[in-house]
């Protein structure tokens, strides 16, 4: 396990303060000496969350902290001072603004539910991120994104073309310095490479009664079941179809005199749901990823 300070382009000061967030062998100690870096560098604790597991023998833990006399932090400089802690306890861990806003690149393809949701979070502030750019293999959904003044990029997917297509996606993602791919409702299956690429920082969303109701029209076919429950599921995307870890998971009753649009309208709410949870705890720092599990410090 290597130590890492991972995180955006945080170039500016940290005036609201910093997260850690960590994992390591849980070995004694590992909060004593957080807190006494905190101490000598000056700072207090806003808020802490921690947590064990007992299967790994690992320890998880995040803290948001600030300067003690309300002054503003260098983040470079703390991240630097920050590695002698880490390395000995073999730490994997992130330093992160706390008021600095993840760059968000928003994936679409025809449905724009969670787009339509994802967008006015976001220029309301409920999010902590900026969204500088929709991209979608259709046009349909340009005419929302417009609504909301991000650009939008049509990237058309087809086998013929499909590396071009995600070498232009990556194009894109650098030169706009992004900090997390979300696919809301992006219909098509990225390569494993891709996955590689964005590992940790890709979040997708599905209706959670996979595997049954496959393909097209999925709340129909639940409908036509008679299900009595539709959910969502917000995971990090894997080259594992739809197997990533799950951060979010919402579900909804169905009752029997319910028609097959509302159970759809019902499963659309719940993505919604799922996928803004997902994405608000990952601005937030809020997330480590425990092998095939996430543990949420919400």
């Amino acid at each position: 396990m290597t130590t890492a300070g991972i995180g955006k382009d945080e170039d500016a000061a940290a005036g609201s303060g910093l997260v850690l967030a960590f994992y390591c062998p849980d070995t004694p100690g590992v909060v004593l000496a957080v807190a006494r870096f905190l101490h000598e560098h000056g700072c207090t604790i806003i808020e802490s969350q921690q947590f064990r597991d007992p299967r790994q023998a690992r320890f998880f833990m995040r803290v948001h902290f600030e300067r003690s006399d309300g002054g503003t932090l260098d983040l470079h400089r703390v991240r630097r001072d920050f590695a002698a802690v880490g390395t000995p306890l073999r730490m994997t861990w992130r330093l992160t603004g706390a008021g600095v806003p993840q760059r968000a690149l928003i994936m679409v393809s025809t449905y724009g539910h969670c787009l339509n949701d994802l967008l006015y979070r976001a220029s309301t502030g409920a999010l902590n991120i900026v969204v500088p750019a929709v991209v979608s293999n259709h046009p349909d959904l340009a005419v929302m994104a417009d609504n909301f003044e991000v650009p939008f990029h049509h990237i058309p997917v087809s086998p013929s073309v499909r590396a071009e297509a995600e070498r232009r996606l990556l194009d894109l993602i650098h030169d706009l310095k992004i900090d997390l791919v979300v696919l809301a409702r992006y219909m098509q299956i990225l390569s494993a490479d891709l996955c590689r690429e964005l590992a940790g920082r890709a979040i997708n969303i599905h209706h959670s009664i996979l595997p049954s109701f496959k393909g097209a029209r999925p709340y129909h076919q639940a409908y036509e079941r008679g299900v009595k429950l539709v959910g969502a599921t917000a995971h990090y995307v894997t080259a594992d179809l739809d197997e990533g870890p799950i951060i979010e998971q919402e579900m909804a009753r169905v009752d029997h005199s319910m028609s097959a649009a509302q159970v759809t309208a019902l499963g659309r709410d719940n993505e919604c749901l799922a996928l803004s949870r997902a994405v608000g705890w990952h601005a937030e720092n809020r997330i480590l990823l425990d092998d095939a599990r996430t543990v949420v410090f919400r």
